[in-house]
């Protein structure tokens, strides 16, 4: 099951923060935080040229195959894959078994430097959201929409 959070507003600027410093000490191009559902969390550094929505997409879908790649294997999951391009390289990692990390970096960086910088923003990250498991679980609720139903929508569009 894949777990969904609400993420204040509190939350997100502390998400994006630190974001923006992974962006800065790994030298990245840009760094991105994805949910395993493929929606895009937050991101930061040079994303305008980049099709967000299909990343975010893609990248899951990259985790999810490659966990079916582990399960054949023996192993729970792959929890860092690299991807190494001529001119950008793809660093993405799983972060406290809830969301997806993605580094954009090139020559200007290297991996031994993300690898590094991503390790400590992963143990930051994983604070604020097992944080958010924790409020939601506190609350009760699995889902911030379980109370809408069918007829709920249907009345919203009509």
């Amino acid at each position: 099951m894949i777990q969904q959070f609400v993420i204040h507003e509190e939350d997100y600027r502390r998400i994006t923060a630190v974001c923006d410093r992974l962006t800065r000490d790994a030298n990245a191009k840009s760094v991105f935080l994805v949910d395993k559902n493929g929606q895009l969390i937050a991101s930061s550094g040079a994303t305008d040229h980049i099709d967000t929505t299909s990343l975010a997409s893609l990248t899951a879908g990259n985790i999810a195959a490659t966990g079916g790649l582990a399960r054949l294997l023996g192993e729970k999951e792959f929890s860092i894959l690299f991807h190494e391009g001529e001119r950008d390289n793809l660093h993405i990692s799983i972060v406290a078994q809830k969301v997806i990390l993605v580094v954009i970096f090139d020559s200007r960086s290297s991996l031994g430097l993300v690898r590094l910088r991503v390790k400590k923003a992963s143990e930051e990250l994983a604070q604020v959201f097992n944080e958010l498991q924790r409020r939601g679980d506190a609350m009760g609720l699995p889902s911030p929409f379980a109370e809408i139903t069918d007829e709920d929508i249907d009345n919203l569009f009509n």
